[in-house]
């Protein structure tokens, strides 16, 4: 018989937490330890009940996020191992959360039956991905970087800085037309489709000076 794996799950939303634990409660042979609405309640937990896995959502509202919380969780020895469940596949997110340690990726639409599997998978320190974000990691190492130009560098920083699109033609003497055109590729390059996801991937891989 398997054993049971020891599971914190982590989600700022409570529906969703009382959905996840009553389906786990089914798989049989998965306790869920302990539960968080918050990244710090997270790490703060983690600590105290030591799960074998941290079942982490990327976005968690105010405070720090579940990329930043799976940083802070792996960094310790003997540290659990976290398994990201979450809606969202862009290049950035993927690829933030394995840079922070995470074991696995998975995403929300998954059958339960591929949570559970995931779940043991984690527990023994096999990396799981689902099937779409395997393929988009697949695709990150088969592609070349891609460099931004000098312009999009420029257009970046202004888009670090929380300047709105008007401010940044404003800035740099361009049309508005201009930096959108410019904001489409510079997503395309980092592998997002969000200002902040840009800001983000630009941050992890130290594009701003």
């Amino acid at each position: 018989m398997t054993p049971s794996v020891r599971l914190l799950v982590c989600d700022d939303h409570a529906v969703v937490r009382a959905g996840l634990l009553a389906l786990l409660a089914s798989a049989g042979d998965i306790e869920v330890v302990g539960e968080a609405g918050s990244g710090e309640e997270a790490v703060a937990l983690a600590a105290r009940l030591r799960p074998q896995v941290v079942l982490m959502d990327l976005q968690l509202g105010e405070g720090i996020d579940g990329v930043e919380t799976t940083r802070r969780i792996t960094a310790g020895e003997g540290a659990p191992h976290v398994l990201v469940l979450t809606t969202y596949d862009t290049d950035a997110d993927i690829t933030r959360a394995i840079d922070a340690g995470a074991t696995g990726y998975l995403l929300k639409a998954e059958r339960p039956e591929e949570l559970f599997a995931a779940v043991h998978a984690a527990a023994a320190g096999r990396t799981v991905l689902s099937p779409p974000v395997a393929s988009r990691v697949m695709a990150q190492m088969r592609a070349p970087a891609r460099r931004l130009t000098d312009r999009e560098q420029e257009i970046l920083a202004r888009l670090a800085e929380g300047l709105g699109n008007r401010e940044i033609a404003r800035a740099l003497f361009i049309s508005e037309a201009t930096v959108k055109t410019h904001l489409s590729r510079i997503y395309d390059k980092l592998g997002v489709d969000t200002r902040a996801g840009a800001v983000a991937a630009a941050k992890e891989r130290r594009l701003l000076t």
